[in-house]
């Protein structure tokens, strides 16, 4: 990749910079002081963050907004014939993408990349807080807002970047390397893969990237990273999860109400082979240990001590949308969860069961793309076991043309034979404050499940009950 050339004299225009993505590298390079603007359909928390730090935020695009730009950034949700892309090239005005942006800021930095079908946001967010606890000031650039920054981006003075890269689009092959954690691939994207092989081979070309002086950390547990062990032409790499033949392996994982505790064997990985005791982790579920354990293999390699390690993930206060508690009403809690592909409403669900096996769990799901409904329809239908109720809402198309062959019946009906629950079609939010109003007992656990507008619904639910 070539540089690219920026000056703090120039303009730098962001197209779409609402995304998550996008709002955290402006902020960056706000910080850094580069002079940065965006513009954004909508305003929402993310360029509430971007104004906080000065950067001019524009509703809505229109040529005006880049009439004084110098270059632009655009997001990859931005379609091509978006006004200020159109205009943009016009006129001549340096065009890149943000992954492009983002590789040349953090090319500046030692890299701790961290990727994943699944689990890279809070992954991502375990390691920044570790190496934060350590003193070491890490950037940290982060799929989701990390709770104890209130914010999903921060510049930091230390030589190390913690970075989420995105594998949807294949980005996450332009970013540099130090170190990375992979933790899983999942039949995701595939719109853009075009199938599975591509998928699993653009995961390989990733953790091949690895330096010679830096380490890939790879859990052992998902299926697909084991079919890449056996392709990968050097073994820079360690391994990690509950599989006995992990060099990080879990061991009496304990699951309680709001932490989690666990042990971990260390087995060929330096001189001699280590047991970690009493690990507690202050979020739920088997997939969080698996996490907290890819950030434990990579801090530790980097030198940090395991109590410095010990005490910050017994600290760690979440990331926003990962079965975050909205509000309680009487003995009813509500959560509010990203969850939106079949392997993270499995895990989500399986998590509570675990540490509520007697309350009653209703799942309001709102399905994200007609795309991954199609191409995941019977992954769908059976991931819902450990919920006692769906309520089913109407799919968030995410700029998707409607699939008019959808149909939200024959849905409901094959997630209510392959998960034996039952699910109730709702069409709109109003739907599910009167369904509340009338059906609410006492001590349910109601979970908001999507990537789309649920989330904010989640959040009106409070006032409207």
């Amino acid at each position: 990749m070539n540089k690219i050339q920026i000056g703090k004299q120039e303009i730098i225009h962001f197209i779409g910079i609402g995304g998550i993505g996008m709002s955290g590298l402006a902020q960056i390079m706000k910080t850094m002081g580069f002079n940065v603007q965006g513009s954004d359909l909508n305003e929402n928390k993310n360029t509430d963050n971007c104004k906080k730090l000065g950067i001019k935020i524009l509703k809505g695009h229109s040529k005006k907004n880049i009439l004084n730009a110098t270059i632009v950034v655009k997001s990859s949700a931005i379609k091509k014939n978006n006004i200020e892309l159109l205009c943009s090239k016009k006129r001549k005005i340096p065009s890149y993408d943000r992954i492009e942006m983002l590789a040349n800021i953090i090319d500046l930095k030692k890299n701790i990349i961290v990727t994943g079908s699944h689990g890279k946001t809070t992954t991502t967010s375990l390691v920044a807080k570790i190496i934060s606890a350590a003193r070491l000031d890490p950037t940290i650039i982060n799929g989701g807002v990390i709770n104890s920054l209130k914010n999903n981006a921060k510049l930091g003075k230390g030589e190390w970047a913690i970075v989420e890269a995105d594998e949807s689009d294949g980005s996450f092959l332009k970013v540099p390397i130090n170190y990375s954690i992979v933790t899983n691939v999942d039949k995701e994207h595939l719109d853009f893969y075009k199938n599975l092989n591509n998928l699993i081979k653009a995961f390989t070309k990733f953790i091949e990237k690895t330096p010679p002086i830096g380490k890939a950390f790879l859990c052992l547990d998902d299926p697909y990273i084991k079919k890449i062990l056996k392709k990968l032409k050097t073994k820079n790499y360690h391994t990690y999860g509950f599989d006995k033949k992990a060099n990080y392996q879990i061991c009496n994982p304990r699951y309680e109400i709001d932490y989690t505790k666990f042990d971990l064997k260390i087995k060929n990985v330096g001189s001699k082979n280590m047991y970690i005791n009493d690990i507690s982790l202050k979020l739920i579920g088997k997939y969080n240990v698996l996490n907290a354990t890819a950030a434990i293999a990579l801090c530790l390699s980097l030198g940090l001590q395991i109590k410095i390690i010990k005490k910050a993930l017994k600290s760690f206060s979440g990331v926003q949308r990962r079965l975050t508690k909205v509000f309680k009403k009487n003995k009813i809690e509500f959560y509010d969860d990203y969850a939106h592909h079949p392997t993270e409403i499995k895990s989500v669900l399986e998590a509570v069961r675990k540490i509520a096996p007697k309350r009653k769990i209703i799942t309001i799901f709102q399905p994200h793309r007609y795309s991954r409904v199609r191409t995941l329809n019977s992954e769908f239908a059976s991931c819902f076991g450990d919920t006692d109720l769906i309520i089913l809402c109407p799919v968030y198309s995410a700029g998707e043309a409607v699939d008019k062959k959808y149909n939200k019946v024959k849905f409901a009906k094959l997630i209510s034979k392959f998960s034996k629950t039952q699910v109730i079609i709702v069409k709109d939010e109003l739907d599910i404050i009167k369904y509340f109003k009338k059906n609410l007992i006492n001590n349910e656990i109601v979970i908001g499940m999507g990537a789309g507008s649920i989330s904010k619904w989640m959040y009106n639910l409070k006032n409207n009950l």
